[in-house]
């Protein structure tokens, strides 16, 4: 059996080029005991993996150069050597960028493709769904009526951000995204009390203008003039959950703090990074609710999906770039 796969040739400097990648064919071995050959459906392209593109240490290894990339992936088992995962079983696993895996079957785990479509559990009952409820809740410590600050509200995790906390009870909820289409999709789409446009300029003014009373919590995506702009109008005992920075992921020179930081004092603000991995335990309080919010309708799962295994280093570049609505999937 052969399978397309994604390669990491060579290492961004900066912004990622379709350069660094290269689609490499390669065989497939037959299942050994304990193992499992998985046909990918989907797989999921995330920021976190701009990181790992670069050789330094952080939380996660980097990608090897010269060796197929992985991350997040749904499919069908189609050869087993285990009694725990039949041929026919829906699962999740960590082997995405290529079309087969072959896993041990202890890392895998079997979703239940009919509470929800196979993909749901890469992006809304997935490791973006649980992001958004454990830092909303867990990290940001949020409470009913408060004002919520999204930044990123049209990606995968913050527009699961925003409609968490309004079924939660805010008291508003305000989200920033990248032009005035998307803007507009945060109110009518995803149940927003408000929206920013960034690219329209005055980022703090707008936001001002939007939460006339202050901010309570902000839930962090992308980091540099957002968290500088949320800094300046949250209200004491404000909190943070610092979840991601995606405006200086491609940066090349350190990148200077919030010039306001010092506020952060007078208002007792908590400033808080978060690991969804951290949070795992709250997984099965998170699957049972969220899944029935989808159910019920009350949550909206949005993807954009690209097709096929040739087309995913394309993927992963158009959302850096926000080209992308809610979750970013690869078809395959």
């Amino acid at each position: 059996m052969l399978s397309r796969e994604i390669h990491l040739v060579s290492r961004p400097v900066g912004e990622p080029k379709p350069s660094d990648f290269a689609l490499v064919t390669a065989e497939v071995p037959e299942p050994g005991p304990g193992q499992v050959v998985v046909r990918n459906t989907f797989m999921s392209v995330d920021p976190y993996m701009r990181g790992r593109m670069n050789d330094v240490k952080s939380y996660v290894p980097p990608f090897a150069l010269n060796a197929v990339m992985d991350g997040g992936a749904v499919g069908e088992v189609v050869a087993s050597d285990s009694p725990d995962v039949p041929v026919g079983a829906t699962v999740l696993h960590g082997l995405g960028w290529r079309e087969y895996a072959l896993l041990d079957a202890a890392r895998v785990r079997v979703v239940d493709a009919t509470l929800a479509p196979a993909q749901a559990y890469l992006g809304v009952l997935g490791m973006p769904g649980l992001t958004a409820y454990a830092g909303l809740l867990a990290v940001a410590e949020f409470k009913a009526g408060e004002t919520v600050f999204v930044s990123g509200a049209a990606g995968a995790v913050g527009s699961l951000v925003g409609q968490f906390a309004r079924l939660l009870g805010a008291g508003r909820v305000i989200g920033s995204a990248g032009g005035p289409e998307k803007a507009a999709r945060l109110v009518k789409d995803f149940g927003f009390d408000a929206a920013i446009d960034y690219r329209a300029g005055d980022l703090r003014g707008q936001l001002r203008e939007a939460a006339p009373d202050g901010v309570d919590v902000y839930f962090d995506n992308v980091g540099g003039d957002h968290l500088e702009a949320a800094i300046g109008v949250m209200n004491t005992h404000g909190r943070a959950a610092l979840c991601g920075a995606i405006s200086q992921y491609n940066a090349t020179e350190p990148v200077p703090g919030p010039r306001n930081l010092a506020l952060a004092i007078g208002k007792r603000l908590t400033l808080r990074g978060m690991l969804v991995g951290d949070h795992n335990d709250l997984a099965p309080q998170f699957v049972q609710q969220v899944a029935g919010w989808l159910a019920s309708g009350d949550v909206r799962a949005e993807e954009t999906i690209v097709d096929g295994i040739g087309s995913a280093p394309d993927a992963f570049l158009g959302m850096m770039k926000g080209a992308n609505t809610g979750k970013m999937l690869v078809r395959l």
